[in-house]
């Protein structure tokens, strides 16, 4: 099957991260990939939510869309007054993801809130906010380290995501919109630096899919994320 832009089944699009985009943030970064461009800081605080054991620290994230990240333009969440459904359910997958390999006693008294924002939107946005998200915590970390504020990097290992779906019953990876909208299976997947699941997240857009179909896409997946997380650990240095 030939692709869109002429890649292989099993190459990711071109990626591109800058670190230190915001001279503000504790942490921040641009990922590219492709066409969809997200934005992500890290910002610090010393005031953990309520829930959080004493002595603990926290790792949120807030994800949205700006107006003409799309096609068409889309209305603030401001404007209508409430969350975005799709924007609610993709901040809380950051949120987990960031939080499985983050040790919250190490980190102590902290609140890093991630914000993802979408400058452009060409599919794979949830999954492109995850792996920016993480590089943009661990630049508030070593920030964080170098003021005295932290005795260590607070994780356990490294986290990035990508998507893959079945389009034409052909498995690909890192699908871009136009693939997207019209693949029969959807899947995106998160996993750390030893290629452990953090959170798949498959669906039948068109038609059920197999187990072995899903391990095809899992495969693809693990191929992508080693990719970016190689791109991640030069980013960083750690």
């Amino acid at each position: 099957m030939s692709r869109i832009d002429g890649r292989a089944a099993n190459e990711l699009r071109p990626v591109e991260i800058i670190p230190n985009i915001n001279k503000f943030a504790e942490g921040s970064c641009l990922i590219r990939c492709g066409n969809t461009h997200v934005l992500c800081t890290a910002s610090v605080e010393d005031k953990p939510p309520r829930h959080v054991p004493e002595g603990e620290g926290w790792v949120t994230a807030e994800y949205s869309m700006l107006p003409r990240a799309n096609r068409e333009r889309s209305r603030r969440d401001i404007s209508k007054l409430k969350l975005n459904g799709r924007s609610a359910e993709i901040q809380r997958l950051i949120g987990r993801a960031l939080r499985s390999v983050v040790d919250m006693k190490k980190l102590g008294p902290w609140n890093i809130t991630i914000d993802c924002d979408v400058l452009q939107g060409d599919g794979g946005t949830r999954t492109a906010s995850i792996t920016g998200g993480f590089v943009a915590m661990m630049l508030a970390f070593k920030k964080m380290i170098e003021a005295g504020q932290l005795a260590e990097y607070p994780v356990s290992g490294y986290v990035a995501a990508v998507s893959a779906g079945i389009v034409n019953d052909v498995p690909l990876l890192d699908l871009c919109y136009e693939e997207d909208s019209s693949a029969m299976v959807d899947l995106n997947c998160v996993m750390d630096d030893q290629g452990r699941l953090i959170e798949i997240q498959g669906t039948g857009e068109e038609r059920p899919f197999t187990l072995d179909e899903q391990r095809q896409l899992v495969e693809l997946c693990h191929q992508g994320i080693a990719k970016l997380q190689a791109i991640q650990k030069e980013i960083l240095g750690v």
